[in-house]
């Protein structure tokens, strides 16, 4: 009798989390027919390719994110630090500015630059007890300060055929960039499911206190969680450039943003300890068809960033309301 009544909670649990899971996915199915049956230039295959197409940065930068979130962190420095790497890499490729030439180092370099910001974030965070946001915001300040410098009021222009290509040429319909994104998200899910770092992530958010008592050094995986949140923007930062043709201080304006708007609607939480890449990843197209499908249908553009916005007011709110019956506390 008695284990009928505690396996009870813990199956209506489960049967909560499923439908949880499941929420996103189906909503961008049903966003999808709806603007399908609305326009039917939405559904054209040109269209759907371009969504993807222009999900792919989004989805890189949102894959940094997601795991900071994961721990119940949150992180604003991704405008910064793609400024500062793409204007890295423009000036380390081929470009009008400089005799560079330097490819794949270049674009190397541009990612490390990314996690050494990252880095600099958690270490911040758990040397000076600086909350992440503020952390993150202030080194957000500091990349967009020395991508000031380096752009030094003359805008670099690549002419790196490679670096170029990567946004312009196409395999089975999509750009390389849309590739590279796939890879990413592959990658984050992998780190999340089999390393350490990716379940220490979910256990910091989930529970920290009882982690350290268990032995664990949080701190370490802290500052590795936001460094590779770093190599993520730094890669944004590269794929920009790529689309551009040039390298632009303001190549990360409205990304930090958007990628969280894309991790919560997937199902991370703010809060940590729920969600991961898959969610987040589900979170891109649904925002991204939802851009695209105001636009097929006439809603002007301006309008979209309100949109984004009472998005993530509705899920943050979907996913806290099970904890406030619960505690019947809003904190």
């Amino acid at each position: 009798m008695t284990s009928e009544v505690v396996t009870a909670p813990r199956r209506q649990s489960r049967r909560g989390a499923a439908f949880r899971d499941a929420g996103p996915p189906v909503a961008l199915i049903v966003i999808f027919a709806i603007f399908s049956a609305l326009s039917p230039q939405f559904r054209s295959t040109d269209n759907v390719q371009n969504i993807v197409d222009a999900a792919a940065v989004l989805a890189v930068v949102t894959c940094g994110i997601t795991f900071v979130l994961m721990m119940g962190s949150i992180d604003l420095s991704a405008a910064g630090v793609m400024g500062a790497c793409a204007l890295t890499v423009s000036l380390l490729v081929a470009n009008n500015r400089n005799d560079n030439g330097f490819g794949l180092l270049g674009i190397a370099v541009a990612v490390l630059l990314g996690c050494a910001f990252g880095a600099l974030s958690g270490l911040a965070l758990v040397l000076l007890k600086v909350p992440s946001f503020m952390a993150t915001l202030g080194m957000s300040a500091v990349g967009l300060g020395v991508a000031t410098l380096m752009f030094a009021g003359v805008q670099p222009n690549i002419t790196d055929t490679m670096v170029k290509g990567l946004a312009i040429e196409r395999f089975l319909g999509f750009s390389y960039l849309t590739w590279i994104a796939a890879v990413c998200v592959l990658l984050g899910w992998l780190i999340q499911r089999y390393t350490r770092l990716g379940r220490y992530a979910y256990a910091i958010g989930g529970a920290e206190e009882v982690l350290a008592l268990s032995g664990v050094k949080v701190k370490p995986y802290k500052v590795a969680v936001f460094a590779l949140a770093g190599a993520f923007y730094g890669l944004g930062g590269v794929m920009v450039t790529s689309q551009l043709g040039a390298g632009l201080v303001q190549a990360g304006d409205g990304y930090d943003f958007s990628a969280i708007t894309a991790a919560v609607v997937g199902g991370t939480l703010l809060t940590g300890g729920r969600g991961g890449i898959p969610h987040s990843a589900v979170g891109v197209l649904l925002v991204m068809v939802l851009t695209n499908g105001l636009v097929q249908v006439g809603v002007s553009p301006y309008w979209q960033g309100g949109v984004e916005g009472l998005i993530v007011v509705a899920a943050v709110a979907a996913a806290v309301i099970p904890q406030r019956r619960r505690n019947q506390v809003v904190k």
